[in-house]
């Protein structure tokens, strides 16, 4: 890959393992400002914290947070930042509100506008690495992925609480094509709504 972080041109992608579950429960939560945490409690088993059920998520041979859809950031021996990006369906099934929970619906309808595309779920960077070009690097990771792919356009959600999110895939040639009110319940979260972003490669 020739792209290559501005101030830490040492970085490499790494492709997550199943050793890697806690990094990748706690880069998702961080990814999605919390709600991860939140949804998470409502699925633990037995004895299991919130955290358990992530990594227990993590883990899974399918789904769209398995570790086989994640990339790492890794340097100076550990990582820094994650991306979970894989292809959309060419065609997806009719929403019905009334058989998924509230906070689901807004993504999915957005979502469902951008079909066939590659999507990226995850993007995350620790605190201390920010400002350094990681968060570039792991897109323009994720785009080479599509190409590879055969894909032609990426796309990303991203909540209006986060403007700096939604300048860097700005400035990275994402274009904002559609939003959501965001359904919150009890998760407590600046923004007001979700946003699409797309771009074509």
């Amino acid at each position: 890959m020739s792209f290559k972080p501005t101030h830490a041109a040492d970085i490499e992608l790494r492709k997550a393992t199943r050793n890697d579950a806690d990094h990748m429960a706690k880069l998702i939560n961080l990814a999605g400002e919390g709600l991860p945490v939140y949804l998470w409690q409502e699925m633990i088993e037995g004895n299991e914290t919130a955290w358990d059920v992530g990594r227990r998520r993590a883990l899974r041979e399918e789904g769209g947070f398995s570790y086989h859809n994640t990339r790492f950031a890794f340097g100076e021996n550990q990582i820094m930042g994650a991306i979970i990006a894989y292809a959309q369906p060419d065609q997806f099934d009719p929403i019905d509100p009334a058989e998924l929970p509230a906070m689901f619906v807004p993504i999915l309808e957005l979502e469902s506008l951008a079909p066939g595309s590659w999507y990226i779920n995850v993007l995350a960077v620790y605190p201390p690495f920010h400002n350094r070009g990681i968060g570039s690097f792991l897109v323009r990771a994720a785009e080479e992925d599509a190409r590879k792919a055969g894909k032609t356009s990426v796309s990303i959600i991203a909540s209006d609480g986060n403007p700096g999110a939604v300048r860097l895939y700005e400035r990275l040639g994402y274009t904002a094509c559609a939003s959501r009110k965001m359904v919150k319940e009890g998760w407590e979260n600046p923004g007001e709504n979700w946003i699409l972003l797309i771009k074509e490669i």
